[in-house]
């Protein structure tokens, strides 16, 4: 390979995504994992890749509306280089509605997604009809969209891994030295490292854990029930997640599995007895200011940081591909002022 343009340090979503966007800008790219592609937060089962309300509408859900609606594009080209499937695919979502109140902000929201998703999307208030792939409604009404996604996390890593390697990135461990510009998309550690480095909270880690049923609904839109994903995935299983915990004794799943599963068979009794083919925990990266943190390292010159995907990272990965790709290697800047650094320090206004 001729001399590195951009090295990526961390192979998780955001890193391997840059690499992606990176790569199909004519950059030599290498991306350094310490472990391999995925050991981090971005290795997990859930793969929703969902909006927030239409409402109340800012920078960050602006950001994500762009993401998702260019998703299946994106990820397109990923599998058409890679000629693996990363399990995209826009199949919408279910919500129930608990009662009267929750009703009306539900038909709310819909005016307001008329206008905010600019016609691209629907958020629509439904009459339950008892269907077994439909959510338990209190109310007898659910919200239905059509621009949740869904893709499989691990499946995804796999083709952009694929992907970068048939373009001729190079994906190396821990040995390989830095190049060009780099890149710092390395999750909890990465935020424990600047935070030290600037002495404020730069942002932490909050353990989740999710499982897999088997249990083929894959063409079925994804449920969302007080607070609850369940995502059928293209490949016969169905995805529960996520737990958030701040605070944790250890690392690896635990018993609030159960009560996650306890959770979906209430919420969906057509899960009822399906087989539990995997669990999953991991740590992910939370910025302080709830919001991806994305730009220049502070004091580093050619050195930029990607990180917090938190809930939303493989939502938000393309655009902050394109837009990372396109500040390293065209120091042209796209990047909404709450995503940036100077949003975390002290006098900062809300995201």
């Amino acid at each position: 390979m001729a001399s590195i343009d951009v090295t990526i340090r961390g192979a998780g979503i955001f890193g391997l995504s840059i690499a992606w966007a990176c790569l199909r800008r004519g950059a030599k790219v290498r991306v350094i994992e310490v472990a391999q592609p995925g050991a981090g937060a971005s290795g997990g089962l859930v793969g929703a890749l969902s909006p927030h309300v239409p409402e109340a509408w800012n920078d960050k859900k602006a950001f994500q509306l762009d993401s998702l609606l260019m998703a299946a594009d994106w990820w397109a080209a990923v599998e058409a280089t890679s000629g693996l499937s990363s399990g995209h695919a826009r199949t919408g979502r279910l919500q129930p509605l608990a009662d009267d109140r929750a009703l009306a902000a539900a038909r709310r929201r819909a005016e307001e997604a008329r206008v905010l998703w600019r016609g691209l999307a629907d958020w629509q208030v439904v009459p339950a009809t008892g269907a077994a792939w439909e959510p338990v409604s209190p109310s007898g009404w659910l919200v239905r969209d059509t621009l949740s996604a869904r893709l499989s996390p691990r499946m995804a890593l796999a083709a952009l891994v694929a992907a970068l390697r048939a373009g001729g990135a190079q994906i190396a461990g821990p040995e390989a030295s830095e190049a060009g510009a780099v890149v710092h998309a390395t999750g909890v550690a990465g935020l424990q490292e600047l935070s030290r480095a600037f002495g404020l909270p730069v942002g932490s880690g909050v353990k989740g854990q999710a499982l897999a049923l088997r249990h083929d609904a894959r063409d079925a839109p994804q449920l969302f029930v007080d607070g609850l994903h369940i995502v059928p995935h293209a490949d016969g299983t169905v995805a529960i997640g996520s737990t958030s915990e701040t605070t944790w004794t250890g690392d690896g799943p635990d018993a609030r599995l159960d009560a996650l599963l306890d959770r979906a068979t209430a919420a969906l009794p057509a899960l009822r007895g399906a087989e539990v083919v995997a669990r999953w925990a991991g740590v992910r990266p939370r910025a302080a200011s709830r919001a991806p943190l994305l730009g220049p390292w502070p004091g580093r010159p050619g050195q930029f940081v990607a990180n917090g995907g938190f809930k939303i990272g493989f939502g938000v990965a393309p655009k902050v591909a394109e837009v990372m790709a396109a500040l390293v290697l065209e120091g042209r800047d796209e990047i909404p002022p709450g995503f940036r650094f100077e949003a975390l320090l002290p006098g900062a206004g809300p995201v």
